[in-house]
């Protein structure tokens, strides 16, 4: 049987996840950035203040470089391994929201790498203004949030009628 021809599911508007579920999303994994940059940092200054440095945490905080970094780095570590392994965040958890490629399916992690990338980009987020349902980093990446359920519905119906 040829499956060359045989047409895939496309992502279609009615099961993007519609702003607000997007808002709490970013509400719910912000909130969780913030615990994670915060035990980080006293991970950090527990470590420097145990090797004599106890001054660090008065140049890290005059220090917009390295307060930058460091939010970076968690940033791009807790949504590399949320959206990789799960292809959710807390936040999509918490919304029952799912990343996907434009065919429904598990995105790869390049694109995964992609949207963290774009996501340190300071006020990326001010792309949901202009572009409600997708943000800037869904449109470089080339992924969707959806509706898991509507997503999983959809794809059943689909299939089906093949």
């Amino acid at each position: 049987m040829d499956t060359t021809n045989r047409k895939q599911f496309q992502v279609t508007e009615d099961i993007l996840a519609k702003l607000q579920f997007r808002f709490f999303n970013f509400i719910i994994d912000m909130l969780m950035l913030v615990i994670l940059v915060f035990i980080v940092l006293v991970f950090i200054i527990g470590i420097t203040t145990a090797n004599g440095d106890k001054d660090f945490i008065n140049r890290f905080m005059v220090n917009n470089l390295w307060q930058y970094m460091l939010t970076s780095g968690v940033t791009l570590l807790y949504y590399n391994f949320f959206e990789i392994f799960a292809s959710r965040t807390v936040g999509k958890f918490c919304t029952n929201t799912i990343v996907v490629d434009e065919n429904g399916n598990k995105v790869n992690y390049e694109a995964i790498m992609i949207r963290s990338l774009v996501r340190i980009i300071p006020l990326y987020w001010l792309s949901f203004f202009i572009f409600p349902t997708r943000g800037l980093h869904d449109m470089i990446s080339k992924t969707f949030v959806v509706n898991k359920k509507l997503l999983e519905e959809k794809k059943q119906q689909f299939y089906a009628i093949k």
